[in-house]
């Protein structure tokens, strides 16, 4: 990496449930794999309203409960340029009846217009997800009540 400019990029992850066993997901279109709402943290908003808006934008949900940190970590996106992602994990709940949705993303951003389709994965999870995204929903499986 001798030469090369380190990019790093500031992100908030959204692990959200309902019921106490169901996580919200979409398949991520071109990443192949179960994603979660995600996104980039801008340089004048804190890391909480960051979540809150990147929510909204991706999947239009906005009465989000219990917000709780889980993790930080510092994910190598690729090698050649470098580009890091400092990623930022919370979990929270919400009361939804829709067990399935089309959200067209909103917001500044490259996905903007892109077509989400949301649904809800029983936990816990068995499968891998995008962009190690499932890097943490262990810490969200403990936290979950048991029903």
């Amino acid at each position: 990496m001798v030469g090369s400019e380190v990019t790093s990029v500031p992100k908030v992850c959204a692990y959200i449930t309902r019921n106490g066993c169901e996580l919200l997901v979409f398949e991520g279109p071109d990443r192949g794999g179960l994603q979660i709402p995600k996104g980039t943290i801008e340089s004048d908003e804190s890391v909480r309203e960051a979540l809150r808006r990147e929510v909204e934008e991706e999947s239009g949900l906005t009465a989000l409960r219990s917000i709780q940190h889980l993790a930080s970590d510092v994910w190598m996106r690729r090698r050649s340029p470098p580009k890091l992602y400092e990623r930022h994990f919370f979990h929270a709940s919400v009361d939804v009846d829709r067990d399935e949705w089309t959200h067209v993303v909103t917001g500044e951003g490259e996905e903007r217009g892109v077509e989400f389709e949301y649904f809800w994965h029983e936990l816990p999870s068995t499968r891998d997800f995008a962009l190690a995204l499932d890097d943490y929903v262990h810490l969200v499986e403990r936290s979950l009540p048991r029903l």
